[in-house]
């Protein structure tokens, strides 16, 4: 796993980030956390190696995090695991190996083996919603387009020129590897309850902003 870096965004994770990253010692694997400028206080204690690095977000937005994690990252994957501890980094062996003859690997909850403890009956709705228009409108055929636990080459993730700031940018990454003709599958994930803290998602806000991303995509093609 020396060739993978973990893209963590880390905004107001001061209490699950510490005991993530301690989980996360088993796996050889280099570390990236993403976190607020306003972050910069609680994150003293965290310890910093050649394998462990924080950077700051010059600009707000969860997209804007995954952004700066993604062109800052130097190993030939990349994948985006939340500071939370809900995404199970067992996966990352599979999801790895499989992405060798893929550019992008999306690990979904609602696959056959899958699940969450995680999913409230507003994100199901929602997600289901959102899944079914973006395999209705760009034939994505995928299960689970609001779960950004996604393992990448590198390479393909600054290929797409990623712009969406905030959630947006979970249906702006299988949206685009469609349009660019890129590799993609999906394997089935179990979401872990969180550490600590809560969403930072707001069902109807962020909802109404990922519907105006997935329209806005109609009709563009990227190279």
């Amino acid at each position: 796993m020396k060739n993978l870096t973990l893209i963590i965004p880390a905004k107001d994770e001061s209490e699950s980030l510490p005991i993530f990253l301690e989980e996360l010692k088993k796996y050889d694997c280099n570390i990236l956390i993403v976190a607020s400028k306003n972050d910069q206080d609680n994150y003293k204690t965290i310890e910093m190696s050649e394998k462990v690095k924080i950077i700051f977000q010059k600009e707000n937005g969860y997209g804007n995090a995954l952004i700066d994690g993604i062109n800052n990252s130097n190993t030939e994957f990349s994948c985006i695991i939340n500071a939370d501890g809900s995404m199970d980094p067992s996966y990352l062996n599979e999801m790895l190996e499989s992405c060798k003859n893929n550019d992008f690997v999306f690990a979904s909850r609602y696959l056959k083996s899958a699940g969450s403890d995680d999913d409230t009956i507003v994100t199901l709705v929602g997600n289901k919603i959102f899944t079914f228009l973006g395999n209705f409108l760009f034939n994505l055929k995928i299960s689970d387009i609001l779960y950004t636990y996604i393992l990448g080459k590198t390479s393909s993730f600054k290929k797409m020129n990623l712009k969406s700031k905030d959630f947006r940018l979970c249906v702006e990454i299988p949206i685009k590897a469609k349009k660019m003709n890129f590799k993609y599958l999906c394997l089935p994930s179990y979401e872990r309850s969180r550490i600590a803290g809560y969403k930072k998602v707001n069902a109807l806000k962020d909802g109404f902003f990922i519907l105006i991303g997935i329209l806005s995509f109609i009709g563009k093609n990227y190279k």
